[in-house]
């Protein structure tokens, strides 16, 4: 598995300087940059130069997730086209911070009541082709991650591999929560993996979004990446709620384990 690239995603409070410190003495190959907060884009956008660099300076790749509260799929309409340009203008600002591939949540904030699923993932998909596009023309790869919900599970990413040239990111922690184990998983990735750019390794103990250290959890992730083992070329982050530099390290250490 050696042509695959490990990271870590960024958690609020924790600035880019100091995840590129991390990164480089855990021995990982890139940070992915949670671009919420104080990293939103208008704030990056000034840095921009600066976080290409840094990342260049420690001989790292950079990642970004995309805010994941701008609803691409919402029923208004110009709630939908202002998280669109948004998030367009995201991936712009990504790629001049030097950024190779975003994640992008599928999901939709609509009130569960009053509005059927399948024409909001239409306008899920329709923006997601929009998205993808416009990230290709940078060389920016689109992520589209599974959310723990009946929405837009993993199970239904085969229609997004249908209808849109998009990647995926196959978030663990919420697969399992919609039903899927390990084997499950694995399956998944055995018959999918040309699709799945990238992984979200989110450990847990129960179907619950708990996003523990690596190896705290009882996922199986060593049958989770055997789909993995004969030529995928993605990336992995490890996405550990924490700023903790000390279980970080664990994570990485655990994940090299396996790999």
């Amino acid at each position: 598995m050696s042509a695959i690239r490990r990271g870590f995603v960024t958690q609020l409070g924790m600035g880019y300087e100091e995840a590129f410190e991390h990164a480089e003495s855990f021995g990982l190959d890139y940070v992915e940059l949670m671009m919420d907060g104080a990293h939103e884009r208008t704030a990056l956008a000034d840095e921009a130069d600066r976080v290409r660099a840094l990342a260049d300076e420690r001989g790292l790749d950079l990642v970004v997730h995309l805010p994941f509260r701008l609803d691409i799929a919402s029923p208004f309409e110009h709630v939908r086209e202002g998280s669109l340009r948004e998030l367009l203008a995201a991936i712009e600002t990504a790629g001049e911070c030097g950024a190779e591939k975003g994640v992008i949540h599928a999901s939709t904030d609509a009130w569960p009541p009053a509005w059927e699923h399948d024409p909001l993932r239409e306008h899920l998909l329709s923006s997601i082709r929009d998205l993808d596009a416009f990230g290709r023309e940078r060389e920016f790869e689109l992520c589209v991650e599974n959310v723990a919900s009946e929405f837009f599970p993993a199970a239904s990413f085969p229609r997004l591999f249908d209808e849109t040239d998009a990647s995926m990111t196959l978030d663990t922690g919420h697969a399992r929560m919609n039903g899927m184990d390990a084997a499950a998983m694995a399956d998944f990735l055995a018959e999918h993996g040309d699709r799945v750019g990238h992984l979200h390794l989110n450990d847990t103990r129960m179907p619950k979004d708990e996003h523990l250290p690596f190896g705290a959890g009882t996922i199986d992730f060593e049958q989770v990446f055997e789909p993995l083992r004969d030529g995928w070329t993605g990336t992995l982050s490890l996405e550990v709620f924490t700023d903790d530099r000390g279980y970080i390290e664990t994570s990485v250490d655990r994940l090299d384990e396996l790999l």
